[in-house]
């Protein structure tokens, strides 16, 4: 069960539209889904938005720290609602899937990703879940830190779009607990078009 969304981004608008704050998209998304405003608080160092559900609050997070200081906003709120590392779930931009690719898991290593890094920094531990979205890789090392700063090409950021909607259907599953169901849907292909059905023969006429 997640208790707590945090998307991850660069604050301003000259970075609305880059790589690096494809979090913060899926964020937004979840807001208009569970009908939440997103507004900043100053203690959490974020926009920060409560959805009152059955079983619980949900927590839904966007760091306004910058991407380096993320764990600063993520360590203030868990710490001060309780909510465990394991209810955590973080959404990134992933260099190591292509833009419409999407995966989920829990733990693991960082990456290199300096908002990830900060976040188990602050926690001490990775056992929060990473829900991974794919920008592609430049394919030089020396070119990812420009890479991720920069907007997608349209068909990429449409193909980010597209596995965001596909996330956003699981976040039911979610919230309610049965994360290996969430999983599946998250990993899910979508199905594959039908073939166009085969033309009637005519017949011959003389």
């Amino acid at each position: 069960m997640i208790r707590l969304l945090v998307g991850l981004g660069n604050p301003g608008p000259e970075y609305e539209g880059t790589r690096h704050n494809a979090g913060f998209w899926w964020v937004d998304a979840a807001a208009r889904v569970l009908g939440a405003r997103m507004s900043f608080e100053r203690a959490y160092h974020g926009f920060v938005s409560r959805v009152n559900r059955p079983d619980g609050p949900v927590w839904l997070l966007q760091p306004q720290t910058y991407m380096n200081l993320s764990g600063k906003s993520v360590s203030a709120l868990a710490r001060f609602f309780k909510i465990e590392t394991e209810q955590i779930l973080v959404v990134h931009d992933e260099l190591d899937l292509q833009p419409g690719q999407v995966k989920i898991k829990q733990g693991g290593g960082v990456a290199g990703h300096n908002g990830l890094k900060d976040i188990q920094a602050q926690l001490g531990t990775a056992d929060f879940w990473r829900l991974r979205i794919g920008i592609g890789h430049p394919g030089v090392r020396s070119e990812v830190a420009n890479w991720v700063l920069r907007k997608p090409a349209p068909d990429q950021r449409e193909a980010m779009e597209q596995c965001i909607t596909q996330s956003i259907e699981a976040l039911p599953l979610l919230l309610d607990g049965p994360m290996e169901r969430a999983l599946m849907k998250i990993h899910a292909k979508p199905p594959r078009p039908k073939p166009p059905p085969a033309p009637r023969p005519t017949e011959e006429t003389s």
